[in-house]
């Protein structure tokens, strides 16, 4: 009788197995090492889909802050060089890191309304946006193209027997004129003054250039910091990429100014 209750009291009192599972402690341990709740992949797509369209935004906003902008032709003043409706590629390290030539064909801001009569093609904010980040051309009257024939010091005249344009006293022979258009049909003789450069659009006949203010201040010439930069390529429509349109060869045997 005894013996027997002590074996009960034995069974009842031994310690459980030591591989028993508590059922709640299962469950705290399985909820920790649970795996994060994933996002939804739609929602991902989205996030980097925004992620690469800002990161594209402040690219662009650099680069054309700093290297290089777009910049739209609206008139026949450069032809055949650059047509109406080219959209065109300015390297904006020139003038502020590299030097300009003559010959080279640059953007200038019209700061003293002399050029700015181009009609402006009609835009909406959401272009505007684009044009300000950089993703669109520049649109605007006040900026103006044309070619660099002088630099600081030098006399620019017209014209020689044989009507071409002489810079320094050498005569230039310019391959990049209109057909039929002469070098000038005006005479003058100006000097360039110091930090500004002398312009001439390649239509002569059709460009509002340098030769119309010689008798106002400057003798027509542009100031160097009204420079934007020098045209790098044509990249729009796609039968007429190429290169920017400068040609120093004309001016290489043209001396330096006294």
């Amino acid at each position: 009788m005894i013996a027997a209750q002590w074996k009960e009291t034995a069974l009842n009192s031994a310690p459980e197995p030591a591989d028993a599972e508590d059922p709640a402690s299962s469950r705290q341990e399985n909820s920790d090492h649970s795996p994060a709740r994933r996002r939804h992949p739609a929602v991902s797509f989205l996030v980097e889909l925004v992620t690469i369209v800002a990161l594209a935004v402040v690219i662009s906003f650099i680069i054309k802050t700093f290297f290089l902008r777009a910049f739209y032709i609206p008139s026949e003043s450069m032809q055949p060089t650059l047509e109406v409706d080219d959209r065109i590629v300015v390297n904006l390290l020139a003038p502020e890191v590299m030097d300009l030539h003559r010959g080279d064909v640059v953007v200038f801001e019209d700061t003293r309304n002399w050029w700015g009569s181009e009609p402006k093609p009609e835009t909406t904010v959401f272009q505007d946006a684009l044009v300000f980040i950089g993703l669109m051309p520049d649109t605007s009257s006040h900026y103006v193209v044309k070619r660099i024939i002088g630099m600081e010091g030098d006399t620019v005249a017209c014209c020689d027997e044989q009507g071409r344009i002489l810079v320094n006293g050498e005569p230039v022979d310019e391959p990049y004129l209109y057909p039929g258009d002469a070098p000038s049909e005006a005479e003058f003789e100006v000097s360039v003054p110091e930090g500004h450069v002398w312009l001439m659009g390649d239509h002569r006949s059709a460009s509002a250039d340098s030769r119309s203010h010689v008798n106002e201040a400057d003798q027509g010439a542009v100031p160097v910091d009204d420079v934007i930069g020098r045209t790098l390529a044509t990249v729009w429509p796609m039968d007429r990429f190429g290169g920017g349109g400068s040609d120093r060869e004309p001016f290489a045997e043209v001396p330096e100014s006294p």
